[in-house]
């Protein structure tokens, strides 16, 4: 079971120790000849601590991808340190504390929903029961429930999303690693990933995201690394890297031109200036989750994904999700084959030589018969004539062989 995290006056978990540590973190790319082709990642330094939202941003091929297959494991470092929960990213025991949402969701287009996230579950050792409560809800959370049973190959690019954000969440991780993950994604969907990250991070989990679109990190993270070129050009907390000194925005009630007259002068009295005055207008998402929402209100009919429920109970601490179930990698390390001893090999290196000489004997005895019968029997019985059969004479043309090759037996069988 988890520990119940500390919470702060905002309501959000106090900061814990380092989850992911790296130092002096290096990949680099080489030929066959093992000479370097690219420095995707040199040389970064950073942490994640737990129960932060941390976001990783930079443009393509910045580096970000690479840092997170080095995180999950998938690549080797070529130089530096990397620690995840304190041990090396391939020890296979942290896995199971761990979501990944890749950059493409690579699912099994011939699976629906339901069986897509059941497999999922089997793998993390989850019980029946659980299975079946989690995959409900997680549908429900983000938007297929009434497309569970479709193939996932039928599912266009952004409900493919939300079924891989289901997955990452199916065995409720203390470590959730999102790769782009509003990629493909329309409107409705993009906000609920950053609502579903915030609840999360209220909760306590740890989130590391990754993503070009900065307003998605803006609007979720508490602290960020900026990458170019593999390497970090500006790391801290969200609100500091994006504080403006230099400025200052006072927002009130709608006034007319002689208030914002007298304003003005007030201000140039002082010595400052105003350097632009405008009327606020409300953001393009705004207006688009409003016009959808009205239509769900009006219960119009769609065939595709619609806008997710709440968040999964078990994801915020609710419910019993005891995990009964072996996971797949326990099973495989019990089903692994015992050592064969000395003794055995021995006795089937004897039981080989004796089966090689009895089959020996028996080729020589099989030649022995067919050297007779090539020799022929005695004069009468080779001046014997064959006896005739009632059988009918296969009609002209008539390739037995053939027949008995295309029917896998003797062709004679079925005649009359």
């Amino acid at each position: 079971m988890k520990s119940e995290p500390v919470v702060t006056m905002e309501g959000r978990p106090a900061f814990g120790e380092p989850v992911v540590e790296a130092a002096g973190l290096t990949k680099v790319f080489t030929d066959f000849w093992m000479r370097a082709k690219a420095r995707a990642v040199d040389g970064i330094d950073f942490e994640i601590r737990r129960h932060e939202i941390f976001g990783l941003l930079g443009p393509n091929g910045s580096g970000k991808s690479t840092t997170i297959k080095m995180i999950l494991g998938l690549l080797h470092k070529s130089s530096g340190r990397l620690s995840v929960f304190g041990r090396e990213p391939s020890d296979v025991s942290i896995k199971s504390r761990i979501g990944y949402l890749p950059e493409e969701s690579y699912l099994y287009r011939y699976l629906d929903a339901r069986e897509t996230l059941d497999y999922y579950g089997r793998i993390f050792g989850l019980d029946r029961r659980t299975r079946v409560r989690r995959i409900d809800e997680l549908l429900e959370m983000v938007g297929l429930s009434q497309v569970r049973r479709r193939s996932v190959g039928e599912f266009s690019k952004g409900m493919s999303r939300r079924l891989g954000l289901a997955q990452a969440l199916i065995n409720d991780p203390e470590l959730l690693i999102l790769d782009e993950p509003t990629s493909g994604l329309d409107p409705i969907g993009t906000r609920q990933v950053k609502d579903l990250l915030l609840d999360l991070g209220r909760r306590g989990t740890t989130i590391l995201l990754s993503s070009h679109l900065l307003a998605d990190v803006e609007d979720v993270c508490d602290r960020m690394v900026i990458l170019y070129g593999g390497r970090i050009h500006a790391e801290g907390a969200t609100t500091d890297l994006l504080a403006d000194e230099q400025r200052t925005v006072i927002n009130t009630a709608s006034l007319d031109d002689d208030a914002v007259h007298d304003v003005e002068e007030t201000l140039r009295r002082r010595g400052l200036a105003i350097d632009s005055v405008e009327r606020p207008r409300q953001r393009l998402e705004d207006l688009f989750m409003g016009i959808v929402e009205k239509a769900q209100a009006e219960a119009e009919k769609t065939s595709g994904a619609l806008q997710g429920g709440a968040t999964a109970s078990f994801l915020s601490g609710e419910g019993d999700d005891a995990v009964e179930g072996s996971s797949l990698i326990e099973a495989l390390e019990s089903d692994a084959p015992k050592p064969v001893t000395r003794v055995v090999e021995k006795a089937a290196a004897a039981k080989a030589a004796a089966a090689k000489a009895s089959a020996t004997e028996s080729a020589a005895a099989d030649d022995a018969v067919l050297d007779d019968l090539l020799e022929g029997g005695s004069d009468e019985e080779q001046g014997a004539e064959m006896p005739a059969t009632d059988l009918p004479e296969a009609p002209e043309g008539h390739d037995e062989g053939m027949i008995d090759d295309l029917l896998g037996g003797d062709s004679s069988d079925l005649l009359p």
